[in-house]
């Protein structure tokens, strides 16, 4: 056996007397393969060797899914990866399946009725080979330049967002106030800057979409709750910036309903992961106002106490008790 290099530690002479209490400290000060930095990385497979699965859901999307298949295969074809590209088309009434057909390298497929985005895009990741799936809309809004990009980033996250940097959707004065409350408030649920809710350009793993598929709607608010999950669950996420264009057809945005509808999202994927964000607020307000209103009659003199702001006060608490057993059912839930 070879003979080690490593010389024996010893404590400085004036330590001796008393070197059996220090004699740990002896180690920690003198011995160098001890309390040395250690960094923990995550060990995750490249982006670039694994199998791509681009996810393209449509509905009635004639007028684009030529020019989106077009450019995306001019992408891919360069860029080093190895891929397919799935349409599921959503019931379309239109030319949209006959369009697919011109690109034999698509991989089509057909719901017999339109069940929405999400339904689709499930269906999409279902069908996946892939280890990694990319979704992207099908009427040219999103820059398929740009899934490289995305897929770069895949390496250290288990999502990559395309951010867009301009809203170049329909209705605008109505989309953006809506849009921005509901991303504050995603936000700070989520204690999480997000830049982009609802993008429908974006790169995640599949063993993830199933993890959550028992929570993820049909409709166009998919993408969203997927963020929220992830965020939810501590999961990391990247958000890159991108270009947004005018949609090639027409828009399919419902202000007042996928309004009400993203905002209920929002509370029930957080209350899903998280229900403390959400009770225990409601609750301490609920509480510091009846408390702060009875305070107030005292000060000026009326020592009664108010049947109204007694019932404040017990909601409050019901509200807190409420927060503290939904978060024990969903930690106990998770192990």
């Amino acid at each position: 056996m070879a003979a080690s290099n490593r010389r024996p530690i010893k404590c400085p002479r004036r330590f001796r007397a008393s070197r059996f209490l220090l004699y740990p400290f002896c180690v920690l000060l003198y011995n160098p393969h001890v309390l040395t930095q250690t960094e923990i990385t995550e060990q995750r497979p490249r982006a670039q060797d694994q199998f791509i699965s681009i996810i393209i859901p449509a509905y009635n999307e004639q007028e684009g899914i030529g020019a989106t298949l077009t450019r995306l295969y001019e992408t891919m074809d360069v860029a080093p990866y190895q891929y397919e590209v799935i349409v599921v088309n959503d019931g379309s009434t239109d030319g949209t399946a006959d369009e697919v057909r011109k690109f034999p390298r698509t991989i089509l497929v057909s719901h017999a009725r339109n069940r929405g985005s999400g339904a689709s895009t499930n269906t999409g990741v279902r069908h996946a080979r892939g280890e990694l799936c990319v979704m992207t809309d099908a009427d040219g809004t999103y820059p398929v330049q740009d899934i490289p990009r995305l897929l770069q980033e895949m390496d250290e996250y288990d999502m990559v967002i395309g951010a867009r940097t301009k809203e170049a959707g329909t209705l605008k004065i109505l989309r953006v106030p809506a849009k921005w409350f509901i991303r504050a408030l995603a936000s700070f649920l989520t204690d999480t800057k997000i830049p982009d809710l609802n993008s429908g350009l974006r790169a995640f793993k599949k063993q993830n979409a199933l993890k959550y598929v028992h929570i993820l709607p049909q409709g166009q608010s998919w993408v969203s709750t997927i963020t929220l999950a992830h965020l939810s669950d501590d999961l990391d996420v990247k958000w890159i910036p991108i270009d947004y264009y005018p949609r090639l057809g027409k828009s399919k945005f419902r202000p007042v309903q996928d309004t009400y509808n993203y905002l209920m999202l929002v509370l029930r994927t957080v209350m899903y992961f998280n229900p403390m964000k959400i009770l225990f607020p409601i609750g301490a307000l609920i509480l510091l106002v009846g408390m702060v209103r009875q305070l107030w009659w005292f000060a000026i003199g009326n020592l009664v106490v108010h049947s109204s702001n007694v019932l404040l006060v017990m909601m409050g608490m019901q509200f807190i008790m409420m927060a503290l057993l939904a978060d024990l059912v969903v930690r106990r839930a998770r192990q």
